[in-house]
């Protein structure tokens, strides 16, 4: 793992180098770069892949204590990661949370094209079940600590439809989930940040990132799943709708986590995508 400080804190990511297309992809709640790493396997050969560890419960490495951790500061945190690695014509990848679509539509500069799987937009945030649940628990003194961390030590919790469940058609590895856990069991600080985002990200926010895209001017590429629990199917058409540049690619056979369920595909339709618009 590379480390870059940013104003937030320290962000640790992987970059597999080389001197192809930079390619960034952004991962999902109490969760790390590893879940990008089939799709980073089929990728890394021509592209440079990297994948940053975001603040979301999932990071080893708690940020400072004043940072902003909101969906608007995540996205203002990616852009800035961007700037500090001195990436350009970059295609952004993203999935789950939908931090990244304010990042395309605010901070465009250092972007190519855009890649949206399925992820929060429009007003759908919390999303499903899941994040309902994870919203209440942060509203609730100690709640995040002892309705989510502590009974998601035990492993057959995690696929339960209240965790992880809806988010993957086909159960996600021990010791990928182990890993992804591991810091929010063992860092209050990590807590703490998660809480950051919980606490302080909007349906409003989220429905003004998600408009400002109808001035992202650079080609996009929507992948979504019909079978999704958790992010409306309608929600992919109405961003392919929305964005100037757009086209829309279903992925069947898959929840959320695309990139999971369907590496070999998504890396596929990535790929084409970039070759098309190069």
């Amino acid at each position: 793992m590379q480390k870059v400080e940013l104003s937030a804190g320290t962000i640790e990511y992987e970059d597999t180098g080389g001197s192809g297309p930079v390619v960034v992809l952004l991962h999902g709640l109490l969760m790390d770069g590893s879940a990008w790493r089939h799709v980073v396997r089929e990728l890394r050969a021509t592209y440079r892949c990297i994948v940053p560890t975001l603040p979301v419960g999932g990071h080893r490495l708690p940020m400072r204590a004043n940072a902003d951790l909101s969906l608007l500061g995540l996205a203002q945190l990616q852009a800035e990661f961007l700037e500090a690695l001195d990436l350009r014509e970059v295609t952004l990848v993203g999935n789950d949370l939908g931090a990244f679509l304010a990042t395309a539509g605010e901070h465009p500069e250092r972007l190519a094209r855009l890649v949206i799987t399925s992820c929060e937009a429009f007003e759908n945030i919390p999303s499903g079940l899941p994040g309902h649940t994870i919203s209440l628990a942060a509203k609730i003194p100690g709640g995040l600590n002892a309705m989510v961390a502590q009974p998601l030590r035990i492993r057959a919790m995690r696929r339960l439809p209240i965790a992880l469940g809806p988010m993957a058609k086909r159960p996600i590895p021990h010791e990928l989930t182990d890993a992804w856990l591991r810091p929010l069991f063992s860092q209050k600080e990590v807590r703490r940040d998660l809480l950051k985002y919980l606490r302080h990200s909007s349906k409003a926010d989220l429905l003004a990132a998600t408009k400002s895209l109808s001035s992202f001017k650079r080609p996009a590429l929507v992948v979504w799943t019909p079978e999704d629990r958790m992010m409306p199917p309608a929600n992919g058409k109405r961003l392919t709708a929305l964005l100037p540049q757009a086209r829309l690619v279903e992925i069947t056979d898959s929840l959320t986590l695309i990139p999971l369920d369907q590496p070999e595909k998504l890396a596929q339709a990535i790929h084409q995508f970039i070759q098309d618009t190069l």
